[in-house]
């Protein structure tokens, strides 16, 4: 294939997908999937081989939920709006308020149609880059202990706490203690405690026994409470790449980019964002060129580029990957682990063409899922 294209491989899918299935069994949880990290509907039929249900952030998600997985969906929003509230609920088992002024709000159009939750804010959370960061001071999410009145309406059953990002086990245990420290008298009020996402359990590196642990001890401690997970990144993690290729080679001040025919900026934009450097298959990162002692007995870099999109935006680049060998107009530049918080991130920013989605099944055929055009981008704009 000559066009950029997601691939995402099914047996890499349905690896990520028992694993997850397994710690849900064995630790007695519920673990959802969440759109906000992948929402390729088409693989649907697939997760529901493992799992049940999933977690939308807003009407879309909320349909997309019932009409296309199935199930209604646990919904959580940092704000409702009047226009869409009664829609959400239909689409909701679940339904968590940011706030007290929103549950106050829509409480009664929520009441009896869908259990109502509390987002709570722990006031701790480990993950390190702020824009990530759902407990950094001054944020719009959850409510603190402090606010909370010392018996909840009735009508309350969950909490909902989400401060991890791409975190492991150990950073979950240490969390739980601030939970538990300032949210644990209200526990015998709830009937469910969601732990939101950014629990990474399929990263090998990533001590599955220990999170089967905590969530054991959880349930000792509050066996009334149904414990429910919902990660993002864990179902899609590792499970196909992105793959571009080379439309031209430009050099300034000793400079060399490749330039391809995917964007950072709108089709990778976490590289950006979090930031972080993407693996590239057959390539390595060269983080910093005066450092590099390989080229020591050559100063002059060997077969080191920059990668650059082909938005307009000046910072559309990253830098720097060594090949083996020179890169050539029309060669494949290959991102690895590419599927998550990628395909629900795109944006048409300069109209440029959109990777294509496929499938690679279990049997080796390549599926296209889909493939974008102009009718996709002038649609946008109608």
């Amino acid at each position: 294939m000559k066009e950029p294209v997601y691939i995402i491989e099914e047996t890499l899918l349905r690896r990520n997908l028992q694993l997850i299935a397994d710690v849900a069994k064995e630790a007695d949880v519920e673990i959802i999937l969440a759109f906000k990290a992948f929402a390729l509907w088409k693989t649907f039929p697939i997760f529901r081989e493992y799992i049940s249900s999933t977690t939308a952030s807003s009407l879309s998600e909320a349909r997309l939920a019932l009409e296309e997985f199935g199930a209604k969906a646990h919904t959580y929003s940092p704000a409702y709006t009047d226009e869409e509230i009664d829609d959400i609920v239909k689409c909701s088992s679940h339904l968590t308020f940011n706030s007290l002024s929103q549950y106050k709000r829509f409480n009664d159009r929520v009441e009896g149609k869908a259990s109502i939750g509390l987002r709570v804010n722990p006031e701790y959370s480990e993950v390190g880059t702020m824009l990530y960061n759902p407990c950094a001071p001054g944020t719009r999410f959850g409510v603190t202990a402090d606010k909370l009145p010392e018996t909840l309406p009735a009508n309350i059953e969950g909490f909902h706490c989400h401060c991890h990002c791409e975190s492991g086990a150990d950073v979950l245990e240490r969390t739980l203690v601030h939970i538990e420290e300032k949210f644990s008298k209200w526990f015998p009020q709830l009937k469910w405690l969601n732990l939101g996402g950014g629990h990474l359990m399929t990263r090998k590196d990533y001590d599955v026994p220990h999170l089967i642990n905590i969530l054991k001890g959880l349930h000792e401690r509050y066996p009334w409470l149904k414990i429910i997970l919902e990660p993002g990144s864990a179902f899609a993690w590792q499970t196909g790449p992105l793959v571009s290729h080379v439309v031209d080679i430009v050099e300034d001040k000793g400079i060399r980019t490749a330039i391809l025919d995917v964007s950072f900026t709108c089709h990778m934009p976490d590289c950006l964002e979090m930031p972080y450097m993407p693996e590239v298959r057959g390539a390595e990162i060269v983080e910093d060129l005066a450092d590099d002692k390989s080229q020591i007995s050559n100063p002059k870099p060997q077969f080191v580029y920059r990668l650059g999109g082909n938005s307009c935006l000046s910072g559309d680049f990253m830098s720097s990957w060594r090949f083996d060998h020179e890169l050539k107009v029309g060669e494949e530049v290959i991102f690895e682990d590419m599927i998550h918080y990628t395909t629900v991130k795109t944006c048409m920013f300069n109209g440029i063409s959109h990777p294509a989605l496929a499938m690679l099944h279990k049997d080796g055929k390549m599926e296209i899922l889909r493939r974008f055009g102009y009718e996709d981008y002038r649609n946008r704009m109608d």
